[in-house]
Parts: C-alpha cells; sequence; structure tokens
C-alpha cells in the first residue's frame, strides 16, 4: 500500500509547488522586466526634454543656441551608447530622419518592433507594456516616447535595449526558485515518507496479527500505540473481536475435552457391562463380539477428541532441535511395529536442526508413520528422509501402500474423515488431525501428495530459524501476545 500511496502523496505536492512556483517565476520575469522598461521610460523622459527646445527643422539655418541644444542632445544619446549599448534616437515624424541618434547609422526601420513603438508614440501614448522577453529568447526591449511641444508630437524618442544582462537576472531569479522548490519537494517527501509511516504502520500490525491469529497463534494482539485516531480505534475494536473468538474457540474446546472426559466413564461402565453380559453369552456370539468393537473404537475416539482439544489449546516449547536425530529416534521405536506387520521401514536422516517443540515434533511424527505403517500392505516400505532446503527443514514419509485419490488427497487430514476404502481399518479419522495441530503449535506445516509409482507422501516441514516463524510480542511486526 506504501508503494501506492506514496507517489501519489508525492505527485499532489509536485503539483502544488508548481502551481506556486510557475506564477511566481512569471512573477519574478514580469518585474525584472518592468524594472528595465521604468528606467527606460525615465531615459527616453529625459531625452524628450532635451529635445523639446531643438529647431523642427532638421537642415537648413538654425540659431546658434539651437545648434548647442541639438549638439547637447547628441552628446547625451553618444553617452547613453557609449555606457549602456543601447540605441537610442529622437527621430521626426516620419522616423527617417533624426534630430540625434546614437549610432549614428541607426534609424527607425519600415517593420517591426521599433517601428511599431514609433508609431503608437506618435499617438502620444508611451511605450508601458512591451511584449515579455524570456530568459531562452534573444529579443530587445523597444521604448519609445513622444516628444510634445505646444500640445503636438513633434519627433519621437526611442531606446533600442539588449536584453542579455535582464534575461540572466530573471534566469537567476529562476534559479532562486527552482532552489526553493527543490529544497520544500525534498521536505515534503519526508513529510510523506513519515506521514505514510504514520498511517500505515498501524495497518501493517493489524495485517501482521490478522495472519498471525489465522495460522493458529490465538493469544497475538496488536499494540495500540500510534497512527490516526480512526485507526487505533480500529485495533482496539480488532483485539475485542479477537478476545472473543479466543473465548469461542477456548468453550469450544473446553467443552470438547470436558465432554470426552466426562463421557469415559459411563462408557467404561458399559464396556464393563458388556463383558458381564458376555460371560452369559456363547463365547462365539457374533452381537456381542459387534458391540465389544465398537464400544473400544468409542473409547478409542474419545481419546482422540481429548488428544485434539489439548494439542490446539497446547503451549509449543520452541527450541533448536536437532531433526535428523529424533526422526531417527522414531524409526527405532516403529521399527518392530513395522517388523510385526511384515513392513520394512527405513530411514535416512542425517544431523538437520529445526526451531521446534521436540515432544510436539516427536509426536506428529509418530502420528504420520503410524498412519503409513497401518496402510502399508505387506511386504511394503515406509521410507523416512530427512533434508534441509533453505529456511525450512524438511521430514518426508512415503509408503507403497493403495494411496489416495485426487478428491481424497483434497480432503485428508479433514477431523473424522476416512477414505471410503480404509472404513475396515481401526481409527477415529482424528489422528492426522491432531498431526496438523501439533505442527501448527510450533510453526510447521504438512503436506500430503501422490508417490510414485503406488502409495501416499506426507512432508512435514519446520522452520530452522527463530525468525523464519511467525514473531509475538516485541517484533518487527508489532504484535503483542498476553
Amino acid at each position: 500500500m506504501r508503494t501506492r500511496l506514496l507517489p501519489l502523496l508525492i505527485v499532489l505536492m509536485a503539483a502544488v509547488l508548481l502551481a506556486l512556483g510557475v506564477p511566481l517565476a512569471v512573477s519574478v520575469a514580469a518585474a525584472e522586466q518592468q524594472r528595465v522598461v521604468v528606467d527606460r521610460i525615465d531615459d527616453t523622459a529625459r531625452f524628450a526634454a532635451l529635445a523639446q527646445y531643438v529647431s523642427d527643422a532638421p537642415t537648413g539655418s538654425r540659431p546658434a543656441t539651437t545648434d548647442e541644444r541639438r549638439e547637447t542632445l547628441q552628446r547625451e544619446l553618444d553617452s547613453y551608447h557609449d555606457v549602456y549599448d543601447i540605441r537610442a534616437g529622437v527621430f521626426y515624424l516620419s522616423g527617417s530622419t533624426a534630430m540625434a541618434n546614437a549610432p549614428g547609422d541607426w534609424f527607425v526601420p519600415a517593420t517591426g518592433e521599433v517601428r511599431e513603438a514609433f508609431a503608437e508614440a506618435l499617438l502620444s501614448r508611451r511605450s508601458h507594456d512591451p511584449r515579455q522577453v524570456w530568459p531562452w529568447q534573444s529579443g530587445h526591449l523597444v521604448v519609445a516616447s513622444p516628444v510634445i511641444r505646444d500640445g503636438d508630437v513633434v519627433a519621437v524618442v526611442v531606446t533600442d535595449s539588449p536584453t542579455g544582462q535582464m534575461r540572466l537576472r530573471i534566469l537567476r531569479g529562476w534559479l532562486f526558485i527552482a532552489a526553493g522548490e527543490f529544497a520544500a519537494m525534498l521536505l515534503a517527501v519526508g513529510a510523506a515518507l513519515r506521514l505514510t509511516g504514520w498511517v500505515l504502520r498501524p495497518v501493517r500490525v493489524l495485517d501482521a496479527t490478522t495472519h498471525a491469529i489465522a495460522s493458529g497463534r490465538l493469544k497475538s494482539r496488536v499494540a495500540v500505540g500510534g497512527g490516526p485516531p480512526e485507526l487505533r480505534r480500529l485495533a482496539r475494536s480488532f483485539n475485542e473481536m479477537a478476545d472473543n473468538v479466543e473465548d469461542v474457540l477456548e468453550q469450544q474446546r473446553a467443552f470438547v475435552a470436558d465432554a470426552s472426559h466426562q463421557l469415559r466413564n459411563p462408557l467404561a461402565a458399559l464396556l464393563l457391562r458388556i463383558e458381564l453380559l458376555a460371560l452369559e453369552l456363547p463365547e462365539d456370539n457374533e452381537e456381542i463380539a459387534s458391540v465389544r468393537t465398537e464400544g473400544k473404537r468409542l473409547a478409542q475416539v474419545l481419546d482422540d477428541l481429548l488428544d485434539l482439544a489439548l494439542a490446539e489449546h497446547a503451549e509449543a516449547d520452541l527450541r533448536l532441535t536437532d531433526v535428523g536425530a529424533l526422526a531417527g529416534e522414531r524409526v527405532a521405536a516403529w521399527a518392530p511395529t513395522a517388523a510385526a506387520q511384515g513392513v520394512r521401514l527405513v530411514g535416512d536422516c542425517p544431523p538437520t536442526t529445526a526451531w521446534a517443540d521436540p515432544i510436539t515434533l516427536s509426536s506428529a511424527l509418530d502420528a504420520v508413520i503410524d498412519n503409513a505403517v497401518k496402510f502399508t500392505p505387506e511386504d511394503g516400505t515406509v521410507e523416512i528422509t530427512v533434508s534441509a532446503d533453505g529456511d525450512t527443514s524438511t521430514v518426508v514419509v512415503t509408503d507403497t501402500g493403495p494411496g489416495l485419490t485426487d478428491d481424497e488427497l483434497a480432503r485428508v487430514g479433514d477431523r473424522f474423515w476416512r477414505s471410503g476404502h480404509h472404513q475396515n481399518v481401526k481409527g477415529s479419522g482424528l489422528g492426522l488431525s491432531i498431526t496438523r495441530a501439533l505442527l501448527a503449535a510450533c510453526g510447521g506445516t504438512i503436506r500430503y501428495a501422490h508417490h510414485e509409482p503406488r502409495g501416499l507422501r506426507v512432508t512435514v516441514e519446520v522452520p530452522r530459524h527463530a525468525e523464519s516463524r511467525p514473531t509475538g510480542a516485541g517484533d518487527p511486526q508489532g504484535l503483542t501476545d498476553r
């Protein structure tokens, strides 16, 4: 979720910064050009004031004072051009004749920006809003001001300024804005990282806790400590729900355990009376034999129900365990039973360690090996293989029995389920359910598959390291156990 939320926040913040930065950059460029325009307007106004007292006639005889004023204007324009490299001139109404100009070969062209500004000044309007010049453009800035005498326009002052320095100042201002935008973006990304972490951390903790509960660790709870108020309320509600679910399951387990325990005494008394009744009947009576068998089967079901309730309730004592040695012990323990049934029991159990409860794992292997030996015909083989792969240690139990169909493989391990081909074999249908509960308590799994050319393949996996199993209180996932 963070990889989806973080880019969205960054894009939104980048859009906000652009929405603020672009108008600011345009404003900086406009302000800089306006400053230059105002300066040029002041210059043209000064030249226009000097030109007011120059004779209108560009040629012919003129008084000495007129010549002096024209010379003064010319010197001012020459100095202006030499110092600022700005072309300037005072032109009569035709634009082709100059009262004074610098450089001397510069006149108002027939077309272009200079002609447009000149024509606007002829209408007694001073240049005030020339076209914006951007840093990537190389144009000139033209400003024109009319020379008015007795209410009439007698000449026009025109300045044609290069824009290199102005564009450089605009670009420098933009660089400062870009630096500020970049710094603001870094702060925004940091804030987005903190914000997403603050918002999503309770979600990650809730997800990890949900997975832990789904994996069988019903005492896992969410640590209500941070995040938005809504998520803290959700965490408290989740913990309340988990408490209720745990209470309901605990009641169910307690009911099964209590019922199994309470039924054993009446069942024992019933079996005893059956035995007493059998003394008064012929020894080969089939009905009494059938009643005995069903009674013993019911007693076995009650014992298995009690074992299942204890297995689901038991806390695993996890420690570093030599799975190879433990599997070898179980092979040696079951060898006499297998030999009595004519089944060959072999094991390949090299040393390999895992993080498991030795008693729990031993009980699970007993159930799997018992099941394999029980359903393997005489002269068949049951093989136990131990191996280590990455973060798991694996015990594979294969047999050469009748095996199961694909549909039966999907149901094997369900409570009280037994294959239709094995209804006459002694059992309650709870053995593999107990095995699954035992393995789940220590973070292990059990899987079933076909064994070629015939038989069943059972794979038991347990984590090799403590960090490979789901963690509890104080872990990086933020779970709490109680």
